[in-house]
């Protein structure tokens, strides 16, 4: 759960996109921007993923969550301009998170694209979606495209357009039985996670703001426990190997607080190609309807 921050005015170039929109609202343009992605962002972001858990062999490879990294500043930026001047607006809720990569991000400059493609009014506020690719900047291949679904609380000024897409659930024949994992997140976790990820929203770092917010206290990013979900997939069914999880998705359902125990259910299904998870807490549900794509080894 997010509230979005202004990033600079120079962080994007707008470029037309074809995406169809109703006649009376004219499509939203694509944010585009240009990254260099270095060894050690990938390093410190897989490592802080990985709470307690034991350093990989491999160290160097991107987590497979690491995609959603690279598009988040832009993201925020797209909303924040979405919302200026809407004076409802209260703050981002994240809903749902889809990321399917086609080559691991690697060391190097990339392009990131933006794109609005749907929006609806709700009672809360106004829901959106947003699909991001990432690029290699020098050859103009795929690296990973993202889907993200949120939540403007009380903003009303977006106008309607496109359709909101089910969320994917792959997976259809269970196979074996279900593993239930406990980790706990600290303060000091969140913290090294904020730092690797560059999302330093103070609702995740500071009981004040997070309750000025209407929070408790501050709450862990649900990123970061998708990506630690993504780090026990890549050990227990893909032997290891961060890049075999080909796609990666989850709905966030609640905010958890630091010190809370995490359970983190994993069910295979479909001979191990689907991992499906779930992350509960005492107070229920963190994070529902989780999943990743297990591609076979030497693929």
């Amino acid at each position: 759960m997010t509230t979005p921050a202004p990033a600079p005015a120079t962080a994007t170039t707008p470029a037309t996109t074809p995406a169809p929109a109703p006649a009376t609202t004219p499509p939203a343009p694509a944010a585009r921007t240009r990254l260099t992605v270095t060894a050690g962002d990938l390093a410190a972001y897989r490592a802080a993923a990985r709470t307690a858990l034991p350093t990989p062999d491999g160290a160097g490879a991107a987590s497979p969550a690491h995609p959603f990294v690279a598009a988040h500043a832009l993201a925020q930026h797209t909303v924040t301009a979405l919302t200026a001047g809407d004076d409802g607006f209260t703050g981002v809720v994240h809903l749902a998170q889809e990321i399917r990569t086609h080559t691991p991000l690697a060391p190097g400059e990339v392009d990131v694209s933006v794109e609005l493609t749907a929006v609806r009014r709700e009672a809360r506020g106004t829901r959106l979606a947003l699909t991001t690719r990432i690029t290699d900047a020098a050859t103009a291949t795929p690296i990973a495209d993202l889907d993200t679904s949120a939540l403007l609380v009380g903003a009303t000024r977006t106008e309607a357009r496109g359709t909101l897409t089910p969320a994917a659930h792959p997976g259809t024949t269970p196979d074996g039985e279900p593993l239930t994992l406990t980790h706990t997140l600290t303060a000091a976790d969140t913290t090294a996670y904020a730092n690797a990820s560059g999302d330093l929203n103070p609702i995740h770092l500071d009981d004040s703001a997070a309750r000025a917010a209407g929070f408790p206290a501050a709450i862990a990013h649900g990123m970061h426990l998708v990506a630690l979900a993504a780090e026990e997939i890549t050990d227990r069914h893909a032997g290891g190997d961060p890049s075999r999880v080909t796609a990666l998705g989850a709905r966030f359902a609640a905010p958890t607080l630091h010190a809370t125990e995490l359970r983190l259910t994993l069910q295979p299904y479909d001979g191990a190609t689907v991992v499906r998870f779930t992350i509960a807490t005492d107070a229920g549900t963190a994070v529902k309807a989780g999943w990743a794509r297990i591609a076979p080894a030497g693929e």
